[in-house]
């Protein structure tokens, strides 16, 4: 019997891709415009990654690269680009005009392939964002197009959607993405249940596996001396101070050491330090150069580390530079994520059963973890920070949504 086959779009690095493959899947074809994205692509997928803006790709083209007709492919998949539904984006812009920005008309090219393969099933994934509740614009539109192409096409397309928590399914870090799945005769899907948890989260925790760790993730990747990891900028001399698992509110009135910044008053990732008990938190794409996580050695992560964290196969070669790399993996979804939703879809969806009980990408769990890093003293060059420092005085009462 083949392999099901995906038509992935807006693939990125192919965080998606690599999950899909790991459940069994097969990738037919890859969507993306990105030069180093289709570089990393096809060092693995070959010619079966097409380069060019999905506005310039005709479908008949993706399916020719598949070798399917309309209907013959199993899933189609994507993320479209998310700024005008992220976080940042409602605090730079305000709730109003998110979809008249032309990046949200990736969500309409998702939905012409849609419409013109007719998968057997589909996924979407995007930022928690698409689907906050009074700011779910994006969402309805979606769902109404969904429901016109299938009044059109003669399809039962029936969406589900959630809120998918990586960590809860064994992925060693904090990131949450907005998952949609549909499939064309209209069968119900439902999202798996969480198999991970805190392992001080009370009852919950005495059923479900720990969460798997930054320390699983990375323990075992070798340094490469070659690879410039040094921490830069003005902050740099005083993350050595922070312990591992903490951030810059450890200096603050508030935290255990000195009253060097005012309470939440700079992002939560800086000066943010991965800790080798927890989670790492979400990888970043354009860090600055205060902009964590950190490894708890006062450095930045590798660009295996990185990958690691990402839950991409060790096969996987990461092409371009470091600014690149990092771009690359911070945009991705965790592979690992990506395989227990597509190992829910095989079976659920496809009646196609799964040839192993635990997922392939899970990291295996480290038998020893050291004890943390020691701490040093603040260094005489920050000690003119210490005073009082007026804290943040509460979400929409900042200085940047004061000025607007």
């Amino acid at each position: 019997m083949r392999k099901p086959q995906v038509l992935s779009l807006f693939s990125g690095a192919g965080g998606l891709d690599y999950g899909f493959e790991a459940a069994g899947f097969e990738i037919g074809v890859t969507v993306e415009m990105d030069r180093d994205c289709c570089a990393t692509l096809r060092t693995h997928l070959g010619d079966r990654v097409i380069h060019r803006d999905i506005f310039e790709v005709p479908t008949d083209e993706m399916l020719s690269v598949c070798g399917r007709r309309k209907g013959e492919v199993e899933v189609l998949i994507g993320g479209p680009p998310c700024q005008p539904f992220s976080k940042s984006g409602f605090w730079r812009t305000g709730d109003a005009g998110r979809l008249e920005d032309p990046r949200a008309a990736t969500l309409d090219a998702y939905l012409r392939v849609l419409e013109e393969v007719t998968p057997e099933t589909m996924l979407l994934e995007n930022v928690p964002g698409l689907g906050y509740e009074g700011k779910s614009e994006g969402l309805q539109l979606l769902l109404d197009k969904i429901d016109k192409i299938n009044q059109r096409q003669g399809t039962s397309y029936a969406p589900k959607f959630s809120v998918v928590d990586a960590c809860a399914h064994g992925v060693p870090q904090r990131r949450q993405r907005f998952v949609i799945v549909a499939s064309r005769d209209g069968s119900s899907f439902e999202f798996p249940q969480p198999t991970h948890a805190d392992p001080e989260d009370g009852l919950i925790a005495q059923t479900l596996e720990p969460y798997r760790t930054a320390f699983d993730a990375i323990c075992d990747v070798e340094f490469d001396p070659g690879e410039d990891l040094a921490l830069r900028g003005k902050w740099a001399k005083l993350l050595p101070s922070i312990p591992e698992g903490m951030n810059y509110l450890y200096h603050t009135d508030r935290g255990e050491g000195l009253p060097l910044f005012g309470w939440r008053r700079r992002y939560w990732n800086f000066l943010l330090k991965l800790s080798k008990r927890m989670p790492s938190w979400t990888i970043q794409a354009q860090p600055g150069p205060s902009v964590g996580p950190f490894h708890w050695d006062n450095r930045r992560l590798s660009v295996r580390e990185l990958s690691r964290l990402q839950t991409f196969p060790d096969s996987i070669e990461i092409v371009g530079g470091r600014t690149s790399a990092q771009r690359q993996l911070g945009n991705a979804v965790p592979s690992l994520m990506g395989e227990v939703l597509a190992r829910e879809i095989r079976t659920q969806l496809l009646g196609r059963r799964v040839n192993s009980k635990l997922p392939k990408l899970l990291p295996p769990k480290a038998e020893h973890v050291p004890e943390p890093e020691p701490t040093t003293e603040v260094p005489q060059e920050f000690l003119h920070l210490v005073g009082d420092h007026e804290p943040h005085p509460g979400t929409g009462l900042g200085s940047g949504a004061l000025s607007r």
